[in-house]
């Protein structure tokens, strides 16, 4: 096991940046502790794969410093960056399998993007309309 981990989450325009070093069990999103952040579904969602492992968590300290994107998009970045910081500061291939079989995106980030828009409309998607009349 290394001092200390830096690591990264992404999710749509969110960037999750986690630093996992040796500690006693504190988890704090933009300096806030976990435990009284909100809203409580994406608290929820960032204790995700600390669930997971507890026995691990409680040996290390996890701050993850979030920007970018919505409430919930940052959520899905931070326990990307989480899970990951962990996989690497363990190194540990059967925590990494463990993460993968409960949900591939603890691991990978989500790589979908908006899609490039078009001359012939407003948007990606978007077509002005015809009238043949």
């Amino acid at each position: 096991m290394s001092d200390a981990v830096n690591t990264s989450g992404k999710r749509k325009s969110a960037i999750a940046r986690a630093v996992v070093r040796a500690g006693n069990g504190k988890v704090t999103i933009n300096k806030v502790p976990l435990g009284i952040y909100s809203p409580e579904l994406a608290r929820l969602k960032i204790e995700e794969p600390l669930g997971l492992v507890p026995e691990k968590v409680s040996k290390v300290d996890i701050a993850v410093l979030v920007n970018g994107g919505g409430v919930m998009g940052q959520a899905a970045a931070a326990r990307t960056a989480i899970a990951r910081g962990l996989v690497d500061y363990y190194k540990d291939e059967e925590l990494e399998a463990v993460f993968r079989t409960y949900d591939r995106t603890l691991i990978i980030n989500d790589d979908r993007r908006k899609l490039p828009k078009n001359p012939l409309g407003h948007g990606a998607r978007a077509k002005k309309q015809k009238s043949y009349r």
